[in-house]
């Protein structure tokens, strides 16, 4: 195939998605009106099945395949940076030098660490209940492990950071959302159905499956940010003692 007809070719997928594109747009209701059919819609279902934050029914619940391909996503930017910055053969670890932290400074963040854990934790355990989730709160109890770097130094939170453990749990979170869609399956519903029990409305237990699943995202996320963290930090390390010598 030459290159004009390749531009042709990808002039008529274009156009075909430009059609496509504003016929959904036209037929959606007009902005700013008193009429919401899909927020109507996504309320009812939402306490229908007994979830009383209405966006964690939308996100674990109603489109439950779009959160496993935003999942995915980061589980795929996490597999890319692993591979991509892993330790080659003419490199070495570098020992950073101790860091030099005020005492204000490690003061505040010794005391906000277990404060900033508890409270990611408690994001993700009560997304079905409140604003929060797996994705907030993941990125929350991650944030708290890396103030043990600002409050100390680098080896404090490589103490606390055993890297194989947390690609592990990136992994596992990754799976138990996949093997929680199966399960559907299993129960003679469809993928990522929310096929449990749906518990006592405005409880820890209820929403059939979104806590589950919420609970997996919360998992991969926190995971995935140390990971990710811990390998741009690990590159910055190198390269900085590159630059002693």
């Amino acid at each position: 195939m030459t290159r004009g007809q390749r531009l042709w070719l990808l002039a008529v997928g274009l156009a075909g998605v430009a059609v496509l594109l504003v016929t959904a747009y036209t037929g959606l209701p007009d902005f700013g009106a008193a009429f919401h059919p899909y927020g109507d819609r996504a309320v009812h279902a939402s306490l229908a099945r007994h979830t009383a934050n209405v966006i964690s029914s939308i996100n674990f619940d109603q489109r439950g395949y779009d959160t496993l391909g935003e999942e995915s996503i980061l589980f795929g930017a996490v597999l890319g940076t692993v591979v991509l910055l892993r330790q080659t053969r003419d490199e070495r670890q570098v020992d950073p030098a101790p860091a030099l932290v005020l005492p204000a400074v490690r003061r505040y963040a010794l005391y906000l660490l277990p404060v900033t854990l508890v409270v990611g934790l408690y994001v993700v355990a009560h997304g079905q209940l409140s604003p929060g989730g797996g994705f907030q709160g993941g990125v929350v109890t991650a944030t708290a492990l890396h103030l043990l770097y600002i409050a100390v130094d680098y080896h404090a939170l490589e103490r606390i950071r055993p890297m194989g453990l947390y690609e592990i749990g990136d992994a596992a979170g990754e799976g138990a959302y996949l093997l929680l869609g199966a399960a559907g399956l299993l129960g003679g519903t469809s993928f990522l159905a929310n096929f449990l029990p749906l518990g006592t409305f405005n409880t820890l237990s209820s929403g059939g499956t979104v806590p589950l699943l919420n609970a997996a995202i919360g998992m991969e996320v926190a995971c995935a940010v140390v990971v990710l963290l811990a390998r741009f930090l690990d590159q910055a390390v190198e390269i900085e003692g590159r630059g002693e010598k």
